[in-house]
Parts: C-alpha cells; sequence; structure tokens
C-alpha cells in the first residue's frame, strides 16, 4: 500500500511496510572432493513464486536445495533469502523420505504442534493452531492418530504441513513424493497446491517427475549435466487453481513436451550417471 500525503505530509498510519522474501543464488559452485557437482549457478526465486529444479539424475539438484537450505556451504558464491544470508533466515525443509520425515512417538496433532512450541506457543494455544494447518492439508480426520497409521503420502502432508507452522521464510521440498504410489502422488500434489495458494510462502521444490514439475511450478528450472549450471527456466501459464482436469489439457503436454526437450539436450543419447544429489 502506498503512503498517501495530507497537507503535504505522509500519513504514516497507512504506509504498510511489506518483507519480501527472494531467494538470490549468486555464482554458487560446490564440490565434494575432487567431485564438481554445481559450477557458477545463478537463479532468482520471486517473492510467493513456486519453482520446480528439474534436471539429469544426479546433476546436483538436491545439492542446490541443501546450499539454499544451509544445510551444505557452497565452495564458491553466496546465497540469500529475504536480503540476509541464509543462517539467519527461516526455513521450512519437506525431505524426500517419508518414514523419517515425522515424529513416531507424536500423533499428528503433536508433530504439527511441535513446530509451534519452539517458537514459544504454549501447548494448548500450539494444538488449537496446529488443527488449523491439519485441516488446511486435508487429515483433520487424522488428528489423533500416530504416524504408523498413516500412509506415505499423509505422511509427507503431515511434514509439510509441520513445516508450514514453523512459518519460514521459504519452503523448500526435495522430492517429497517421489516414493508413492500414483493415486497418492496425485492427491498430495493438489493439498500442496492449496496450501501453498493460501500461505503464497515462496517454494523451491526438487522433482524428477516432468509431469510434477509442470503441474506444480510457476517456472520450471532446467539444470544441465554434472557439473551443474541452469540451463533454461522455462516459465508455465497454466492457469490456477490446478486440478486433474490440468493434466488433459493440450496446454499442459506442450508445455510438459517443452521442458522434455530441454532436459534431453542435457543427456547426451546417453543413460545418466550414478546419483549424487
Amino acid at each position: 500500500m502506498a503512503a498517501r500525503r495530507v497537507n503535504g505530509k505522509f500519513n504514516s498510519a497507512r504506509f504498510l511496510i511489506i518483507a519480501m522474501t527472494t531467494v538470490h543464488v549468486n555464482n554458487i559452485s560446490k564440490s565434494f572432493q575432487a567431485l564438481e557437482v554445481l559450477k557458477n549457478v545463478n537463479l532468482r526465486v520471486g517473492d510467493g513464486e513456486f519453482i520446480v529444479i528439474f534436471g539429469p539424475n544426479g546433476c546436483g539438484k538436491s545439492t542446490l536445495l541443501n546450499c539454499i537450505a544451509g544445510l551444505d556451504a557452497p565452495s564458491k558464491g553466496s546465497i540469500t533469502i529475504g536480503g540476509k544470508p541464509v543462517a539467519d533466515a527461516k526455513v521450512g525443509f519437506v525431505f524426500q523420505n517419508f518414514q523419517e520425515s515425522v515424529f513416531p512417538w507424536l500423533t499428528v496433532l503433536d508433530n504439527v504442534a511441535f513446530a509451534l512450541q519452539v517458537q514459544g506457543v504454549a501447548g494448548e494455544e500450539a494444538r488449537k493452531k496446529a488443527l488449523k494447518f491439519i485441516d488446511d492439508i486435508g487429515l483433520k480426520a487424522f488428528a489423533n492418530e500416530f504416524p504408523y497409521n498413516l500412509s506415505g503420502g499423509m505422511k509427507q502432508l503431515v511434514s509439510i504441513a509441520r513445516a508450514r507452522a514453523y512459518d519460514p521464510d521459504v519452503f523448500l521440498l526435495d522430492e517429497p513424493f517421489s516414493a508413492l504410489d500414483y493415486q497418492n502422488k496425485l492427491f498430495a500434489e493438489e493439498q500442496l497446491l492449496k496450501v501453498w495458494q493460501e500461505s503464497k510462502k515462496t517454494t523451491v521444490f526438487v522433482s524428477h517427475d516432468v509431469e510434477e514439475a509442470v503441474f506444480l511450478a510457476d517456472k520450471v528450472v532446467v539444470l544441465s549435466k554434472r557439473p551443474s549450471s541452469v540451463k533454461k527456466i522455462i516459465p508455465i501459464p497454466l492457469k490456477r487453481p490446478r486440478t486433474l482436469e490440468t493434466r488433459m489439457r493440450k496446454e499442459f503436454f506442450e508445455l510438459k513436451n517443452k521442458v522434455l526437450t530441454e532436459f534431453k539436450q542435457q543427456l547426451n543419447g546417453g543413460l545418466a550417471e550414478t546419483r549424487f544429489g
């Protein structure tokens, strides 16, 4: 909202400062001893954007995400989140392994409430707020269940609700639905988009599935083979909200083929090397 000038002066009561959470990856490289994984990667993720990173197996997708999260430090270059160093930012991270993504000794409700309690929210108030996040993700009926009674897709949705309750500056997801069967995968992707549509958190999602990438993203970032750099950023102008019908449209297939064409160029006509990130 812009400031208003009243009698030659700004009416400060109507002036709001809105924090913008952008991610800037500035010319980073990452090596593990003699193995160069990332080389001169530059990327800007705009405030509230949903970006999907896509590329050949072993190209360094997860390594790039880990650097953004602060789990790995770049060998060269810098990363900022909302203008701050990564160490000073709040990051919500959802890992690939759904078996390790939730606390098995806590119910769904207490798993999500935990993210609020570590921020100083008292027990009952935390549980009350956690219930809304669980409802938003479509799991209210399972609030009092333990993780061993949930499917893999449900466990990942619980971890997404918990990460959202943490109220991060940026939301990072590393192939969270890769181990799910097709039906659960479709459901989990739609639920994730519902949550993102409401929160508009800046989101970076790693995927090895081109259909998933196109369905979720505002932009698909195609990485090269290792050592990886950004080869192409493909805008995905599909209307939101996106549903199962979105996947059946001509525009969806055209965009999917566009991403695949760029991806194919990175394979050099052969099989990808052993996976690394």
